[in-house]
């Protein structure tokens, strides 16, 4: 009698181990990048995106509106001869990122700086969408 036991667990892990060599060669396809992370308060936002291996020079920042967008290039790793890559998974080529805020920015307020490839851009809110306290005139 042949025994067929399925085994969930390891069935996935197969599964998905098939999935990552299926898109080993594949530069961007899979996640979205650079990772960011965007927080708020009512003055600005901050946006941190991690950009290891890059120069600030190879960074470009543009603003509109209610939106930032983040572009550039990483150029692949040129290997020594009789050297080959036995993982590759750090994505080469161009990137384009775009962030949408629930407000609008005020571009001349924009700063930003790039730091042990970790690039933090502080948005300031424009001052039409921040939020106006209104006094109560007592009648």
């Amino acid at each position: 009698m042949l025994d067929v036991t399925w085994n969930s667990a390891r069935e996935m892990q197969r599964f998905r181990r098939d999935l990552d060599e299926l898109f080993s060669g594949v530069s961007g396809a899979v996640h979205a990048f650079p990772p960011v992370n965007v927080w708020s308060n009512q003055e600005d936002a901050i946006v941190t995106a991690e950009l290891p291996g890059l120069d600030a020079n190879d960074i470009d920042i543009t603003v509109h509106g209610d939106s930032v967008n983040l572009r550039g290039a990483r150029k692949p790793l040129e290997l020594k001869e009789n050297e080959k890559f036995l993982r590759r998974e750090r994505i080469v080529g161009d990137f384009s990122r775009n962030l949408q805020l629930p407000f609008r920015i005020d571009a001349d307020k924009v700063s930003a700086k790039f730091d042990k490839g970790v690039l933090s851009i502080t948005l300031t809110r424009a001052e039409a969408d921040k939020p106006k306290k209104i006094a109560i005139k007592a009648a």
